[in-house]
């Protein structure tokens, strides 16, 4: 019910934001707008533009920019997992299957790269385009590092606790940031209260990803992504680094982690050593501090329903 109700408060403003993300992405190309079309009706939570909504409304209110703002960063965020997908050879996503499973590596590049030109067209025709485009230019370079270094990390097995905040806030809250400074922009916000902004958008993306990434040792709901699917692409997590932590197996539970796509039956033994090691509830402090950090940031915005709404959202990413 959390962002449902932040759904409800923002009323008119969230049906002005789905109506230009509509918009930007029609082609009269039936292929291209088919695909669009389909890929919207599976669309996800679309937290990054609640977040970026929310954030104009708690400082100052909502405009034209703020719906192109939100949606730009619903666009952003869905072309990268389109590309996301062909990289890491996706066969589904969200429970469906991907783009580049049912059509090709090829199509789901080219659309993303649609959705990618959409989101800049929507930019670069707000008030204050010059510090937006420099701001989505900055996430795009995270976002595509974020990738290179997972990558990289990934096939030599050797990632650090350093290495994976890197990462997350590369690929996962970089994002949460520009859509909360964004928000903040389009609402007139400087100094002290877009700082805020800021923080607030990269503590919850942090956040966000420590809970995907304990989700992967044990999903409760049955609804999330499948357990075991960061250990199948030998990422290694904030669950397993704490596990690791004063522990004489390193070295082979790393080299395990290296021979999965050999042995896949490692995972197993991989998600009992994390859960036996308290590796799990090593992630969930470092997810609780996060969340803190959102909260005590928060502090600093006037008070205002709005406010209040992104403070259920940082509580709802403990228990999503």
């Amino acid at each position: 019910m959390v962002l449902e109700n932040a759904i409800s408060l923002l009323g008119s403003a969230w049906t002005d934001y789905q109506r230009l993300v509509r918009e930007a992405l029609h082609s009269d190309i039936k292929l291209l707008d088919n695909l669009n079309e389909s890929l919207l009706r599976s669309s996800g939570k679309q937290l990054r533009p609640l977040l970026s909504l929310l954030m104009a409304g708690a400082l100052g209110g909502i405009s034209e920019d703020s719906a192109k703002y939100a949606a730009a960063a619903e666009i952003l965020h869905n072309a990268t997992l389109l590309h996301d997908d062909v990289v890491d050879g996706a066969d589904t996503r969200r429970g469906k299957p991907t783009l580049a499973s049912t059509l090709g590596p090829s199509p789901a590049v080219l659309v993303g790269d649609f959705w990618l030109s959409a989101m800049v067209r929507l930019v670069i025709g707000t008030a204050h385009r010059d510090e937006a485009i420099k701001l989505y230019s900055s996430t795009l370079s995270h976002l595509a590092e974020g990738e290179m270094l997972q990558m990289e990390k990934a096939a030599a097995g050797d990632t650090t606790e350093e290495d994976y905040y890197t990462i997350i806030y590369d690929k996962t809250a970089s994002l949460f940031e520009v859509s909360c400074l964004t928000g903040a922009l389009s609402a007139g916000a400087d100094g002290r209260l877009y700082e805020a902004a800021g923080s607030i958008g990269r503590a919850l993306g942090i956040a966000f990803q420590i809970r995907d990434d304990i989700l992967d040792y044990g999903d409760p709901s049955g609804l999330g992504k499948p357990v075991g699917q960061d250990l199948a692409e030998r990422k290694i997590t904030l669950p397993l680094l704490g596990a690791l932590k004063g522990c004489d197996e390193e070295a082979r539970i790393r080299g395990m982690v290296a021979d999965i796509d050999s042995h896949p039956e490692y995972c197993g033994e991989i998600a009992g050593f994390v859960l036996s090691r308290g590796g799990v509830e090593y992630a969930a402090r470092a997810l609780e501090e996060q969340i803190n950090c959102t909260l005590d940031a928060l502090t600093s915005l006037p008070e205002s329903p709005f406010r209040d709404a992104l403070g259920g959202i940082a509580r709802y990413l403990v228990v999503r």
